[in-house]
């Protein structure tokens, strides 16, 4: 790329070549495998391939189908393993608690905000929204959306 970075429509197709020949992470196969079966020609003019019979050719790009399908089944089994070991609920919260409210996202019309409320509350939990929410009785007045995470709550 230029200078000025005005050229950059000119290395498109490049930069698409090279990320369909790379190795996807979780499939261990790249695009290239994954859409026709092998890699595209980029060596010597004079090349001797087996062509494959067609039936053989579908037979093995439906086995790397497979194969690729699985792989990514077996990498967001592992993303949400480890996602789920961060979103458990540490402070046991359930319905009918009376917790704290965290002045995080909270803008009253206080002249100062250092000098504001730390927390405001006790609310009650009125219900369990799950994946970490939970909706509070919030004070008459209070024009604010009543569904917190559990990270503002003490």
């Amino acid at each position: 790329m230029n200078y000025q970075q005005d050229d950059w429509t000119n290395w498109l197709a490049a930069a698409e070549f090279q990320y369909n020949d790379k190795q996807h992470a979780a499939t261990g196969k790249t695009s290239f495998e994954l859409n026709f079966g092998r890699h595209p020609w980029k060596s010597d003019l004079i090349v001797k391939t087996d062509i494959p019979r067609v039936e053989d050719l579908l037979s093995g790009l439906q086995r790397s189908w497979e194969q690729a399908t699985k792989a990514m089944e077996e990498a967001q089994r592992n993303m949400k393993k480890q996602f789920d070991k961060k979103r458990r609920n540490p402070q046991g919260l359930k319905a009918g608690d009376h917790m704290w409210l965290e002045n995080k996202n909270i803008h009253l019309n206080r002249p100062s905000k250092k000098l504001d409320n730390k927390r405001y509350g006790l609310f009650r939990i009125s219900k369990d929204i799950g994946s970490g929410a939970f909706e509070l009785e919030l004070l008459e007045g209070w024009m604010i959306h009543n569904i917190f995470n559990e990270d503002l709550l003490t």
